[in-house]
């Protein structure tokens, strides 16, 4: 399954890159931080919004349908000098809830090479690092950058990340804390994954590094392709003050802990009015047998996922600068591809979400959506939802 998975995802890649045209050019994708490093300005402020209406449908049944100002995000970016930059990214979720979800300073070394430390993102798929309302089709994100990438998912680090435009190629490596796998009880979960244990800077603790990477190609025209990888251990607060000679406690502490490594391959297309997304992520996890006994918990040992979305723009030979884009998207994702230990496989783990709707585009920065959305497993019948929101980003 894996094989095939990522032999069509090749074949896609390369049907992409032959039907699309075979001079380079600098296409090198920016996310908001990167818009705002980019500024020649001493102080910078730009932000982003997503207002959102879910009206769950189920069969026979009544539902409420959910109003929300889902996140209301405030950049600023401050110029030390023409090499030293310093960004941060204040975030409202629901109205009530405040996060810092960036902050960091990067140091340009070379043209080719910059220091960045601090709270970043982990570059892991599109989402995550581009998770502006007006870059992605639909209301809400994609349900595999949340239950496999926990979107959005940022650390504190340092590495070093820069452009190589002879190459066409971006490419980003930095040490990080990892997930708080263990304080006071399991956080990992088959429903969600790692989702609970997001450290997200606040008093984050560090029991072992990880190592995350990304590498984005943009040499032809229209074609972005990336590969992610994420390597290393999950935190857990049973280390902190063990005597070094307690070997039941250094036991039940290496219970605790479990080994993550990540692979993510993704590419974005657009042609014309035409426009396509595709992404996959594979993610297997050591001693969860452990792990799971030591919690109450039932992690998987391996979470498989991956989704394709394709869209027109009904508007690309108007003269202005808007656009109405009905798209579809099919997603399928399984936080429970593996289990060991004598952990049963959850078929309510095993997904399948379908999208379908369009997003009009009143100016560059700012979007009307509305679709409406199928969930389904391997036990239920499917569920549906319908969305309406607004998108906000400058």
């Amino acid at each position: 399954m894996i094989q095939k998975t990522i032999l069509a995802f090749a074949l896609l890649f390369m049907g992409m890159g032959i039907y699309a045209q075979e001079k380079k050019t600098n296409n090198a994708p920016l996310n908001a931080a990167e818009r705002l490093l980019a500024s020649d300005s001493k102080l910078t402020i730009g932000g982003y919004a997503q207002i959102d209406y879910n009206q769950p449908i189920v069969e026979g049944e009544y539902s409420n349908g959910k109003l929300d100002v889902h996140r209301l995000v405030l950049l600023f970016g401050y110029q030390f000098s023409e090499k030293t930059k310093f960004l941060t990214e204040i975030e409202v979720e629901h109205v009530k809830e405040i996060y810092v979800e960036q902050a960091f300073i990067n140091h340009e070394v070379k043209p080719w090479l910059n220091f960045r430390g601090g709270l970043m993102l982990v570059p892991m798929g599109i989402t995550n690092e581009y998770h502006e309302p007006t870059t992605f089709n639909g209301v809400e994100r994609p349900n595999l950058d949340s239950k496999i990438v926990p979107t959005t998912w940022r650390e504190i680090g340092a590495g070093f990340t820069g452009r190589i435009d002879n190459a066409s190629l971006k490419y980003q490596a930095y040490v990080m804390n990892g997930f708080n796998g263990y304080n006071d009880g399991g956080t990992f979960r088959g429903t969600d994954g790692y989702r609970k244990g997001r450290q997200k800077g606040a008093e984050s603790f560090m029991s072992s590094p990880t190592l995350a990477t990304k590498f984005d190609y943009y040499g032809i025209p229209g074609l972005k392709l990336g590969l992610s990888t994420y390597n290393g251990k999950s935190q857990s607060s049973l280390y902190h003050g063990l005597d070094k000679d307690d070997a039941a406690g250094e036991a039940k502490a290496d219970s605790s802990v479990i080994g993550i490594s990540m692979l993510g391959l993704d590419a974005r297309y657009s042609k014309g009015g035409f426009e396509a997304k595709a992404q996959f992520n594979l993610a297997k996890n050591s001693n969860t047998a452990e792990y799971n006994e030591l919690t109450g918990k039932d992690l998987g040992s391996e979470m498989l996922g991956w989704y394709v979305e394709a869209g027109y723009d009904l508007l690309f030979n108007s003269d202005n600068d808007q656009r109405l884009v009905p798209f579809v998207r099919y997603e399928k994702y399984n936080t429970h591809s593996k289990t060991e230990g004598g952990l049963a496989q959850n078929k309510a783990y095993d997904r399948t979400d379908i999208t379908i709707g369009a997003g009009w585009w009143l100016a560059q920065g700012a979007v009307l959506k509305a679709d409406y959305q199928m969930f389904g497993n391997e036990l239920t019948d499917s569920k549906g939802q319908f969305n309406l929101g607004i998108g906000i980003w400058f």
